[in-house]
């Protein structure tokens, strides 16, 4: 059986796990499978596995940017967390694994007076996921400090990619493209003055709380930026402000944001992201595209 394989090569591998505890919605169903990764050998190592017996595996970092179906996830999602977060800074480059926090990584480059970073401090996502989508904010966006990525492929071959390669654009990565899985990051910054970069991050960090709701889960932004367009205006111009499906809101504090204001499911922010689109199109004729990764049965 290869979940009693799985449990050699991880220390914790859960069975039916509600994908609504590791996500920052708070909602999915359960994943057939849930595995937490604490080493390249051990994703290699169960990715042969998972290959051989034809089991389909969906690898996820911090929960931040996903809305999980709620009818879960067939076969194994593996998270990349925890067990592989570690931080090394050496001059003015910091080596981060995929499961290491951005705002650890912000805050990483903040203590060594390194700028460049402080866009990344209140982004709630993982490096692994940032690099997968090209994560930005504030004028800042991964492409601007990465210096290359460590990444596996399907077969576990771990290859390096420079930050040409990874041809990262708005919310897209050539490691999107590939189905590839992120291990690790090296980022680079300038030197600058800790005070003046302690400021910055405090700035955007009021900024934040001013403007966006951070007091009920959510996957921030929940659409990507039209061209010559801002989806939050969009969606507040179609009179959807304050929209609500079952426990589903678009948020009345930034219509860029749907939140689940206590009960939601996912059926409920799925259903009102599909009104967002149809009303906006209606309305303006611009198609939005949902920010947020929509996965697992339908």
């Amino acid at each position: 059986m290869y979940i009693d394989e799985l449990k050699k090569i991880f220390k914790n591998v859960l069975v039916n796990e509600p994908m609504s505890k590791h996500t920052s919605f708070r909602t999915g169903g359960p994943a057939d499978v849930f595995a937490e990764a604490d080493s390249a050998e051990s994703i290699a190592r169960a990715l042969e596995v998972l290959k051989r017996e034809n089991i389909p595996y969906f690898i996820m970092g911090n929960g931040s940017n996903l809305l999980v179906s709620d009818r879960g996830i067939e076969g194994v999602v593996i998270e990349i967390g925890a067990g592989m977060n570690s931080i090394t800074a050496d001059g003015n480059s910091i080596y981060a694994q995929a499961g290491a926090l951005l705002s650890s990584l912000a805050q990483t480059a903040a203590d060594k007076s390194l700028t460049g970073f402080e866009f990344a401090s209140g982004i709630p996502g993982s490096v692994g996921g940032a690099v997968f989508m090209n994560a930005g904010a504030y004028d800042g966006e991964i492409k601007n400090i990465i210096e290359y990525a460590d990444v596996m492929d399907k077969d576990g071959n771990i290859f390096r990619m420079d930050k040409d390669e990874l041809c990262l654009s708005y919310r897209h990565s050539a490691v999107a493209d590939r189905e590839l899985i992120v291990l690790g990051a090296v980022f680079t910054g300038e030197k600058g003055d800790i005070q003046d970069i302690r400021d910055k991050m405090a700035d955007l960090a009021a900024r934040r709380r001013d403007k966006q709701p951070l007091n009920y889960p959510s996957a921030g932004s929940t659409f990507k930026r039209p061209e010559g367009y801002f989806a939050g205006k969009l969606i507040e111009d179609s009179g959807l402000k304050g929209k609500t499906i079952g426990g589903a809101q678009v948020s009345e504090k930034h219509a860029g944001f749907i939140i689940n204001t206590g009960n939601a499911v996912s059926d409920d922010i799925l259903e009102l992201i599909d009104c967002c689109i149809k009303t906006v199109y209606n309305k303006f004729g611009v198609t939005l595209s949902p920010e947020v990764r929509i996965i697992g049965r339908k």
